[in-house]
């Protein structure tokens, strides 16, 4: 089978752990597109964190794809099309704001264009997203009256273990309404039911006219678990979670090992 699209996860995947692409990973998912395979970027990320990436690697020039969100949306990068877009219910907007302020130093924030929008007061977690994305951050006093535009995501921040509590709640109160999970210990990301890379890649593949036996996936992470068991090869990368290289077809080098280099050397390259 020969792959036609290559799925990459960005932290801890495609970059390395300076968040960046290094030059030899860069020229070859340039070379690939040359050869017309197209190159999908799958984040949990808000599509302008994703941008200086899709860039770097010239995915606008070859009609490559951005998946932010965890697949609430995928954009075609030719010309920034929306082919999928799912957002949270507005009537849950408010509840989860209102809870997140019962718990004390944790923020609740989301994106609009070109900023992080914070509800409740920046803490370090959410400057943590900020440098991760890019993206400075802007405080609203009156959040929800301010999310008048579609909110594909919310994330909560804050210590750990006050996460851990908010999660229960919240779980109670929005279970058959949302999907809500820890990214990280100090992430609790506040998402659309039925909300996963897995299911948002088999509507871009079937747009395309493709299968998941043409495609390649490479994650590190929880969230790139449906990926890698949907793709025709799933790859973990060596710094992965036990789970994800126990779920994959394959384990490459890891992300400071140019590990998609090698994938692409060893499934992708053209003889």
């Amino acid at each position: 089978m020969e792959y036609q699209m290559l799925v990459l996860d960005l932290d801890g995947t495609l970059t390395n752990s300076e968040k960046k692409i290094t030059p030899p990973t860069k020229k070859a998912l340039i070379e690939i597109q040359e050869e017309g395979k197209k190159v999908v970027l799958a984040s949990g990320r808000p599509i302008n964190g994703v941008l200086p990436l899709a860039e770097e690697l010239e995915l606008k020039k070859y009609g490559s794809y951005i998946l932010s969100f965890n697949g609430a949306r995928i954009t075609r990068c030719s010309d920034g099309q929306l082919l999928y877009n799912r957002t949270l219910p507005r009537d849950v907007l408010k509840p989860v704001y209102d809870i997140t302020c019962s718990y004390p130093g944790l923020d609740i924030i989301t994106y609009e264009g070109p900023d992080i929008i914070s509800g409740i007061a920046c803490n370090e977690y959410t400057e943590k997203e900020s440098y991760i994305n890019k993206m400075p951050v802007v405080h609203m006093d009156d959040f929800t009256g301010h999310l008048t535009f579609s909110v594909n995501k919310l994330l909560i921040t804050g210590n750990p273990a006050v996460i851990e509590e908010a999660m229960e709640d919240l779980k109670k109160r929005f279970h058959k309404l949302l999907n809500i999970y820890r990214s990280e210990p100090y992430f609790l990301e506040i998402m659309p039911q039925n909300i996963d890379k897995a299911y948002s890649l088999q509507k871009l593949l079937s747009s395309l006219g493709l299968t998941a036996d043409q495609m390649i996936c490479c994650g590190d992470g929880y969230n790139d678990l449906s990926m890698i068991e949907y793709a025709g090869l799933g790859v973990a990368m060596e710094n992965a979670q036990p789970i994800v290289k126990d779920s994959a077809d394959f384990i490459t080098r890891s992300n400071d090992e140019d590990g998609i280099l090698y994938v692409i050397e060893k499934f992708m390259k053209e003889t």
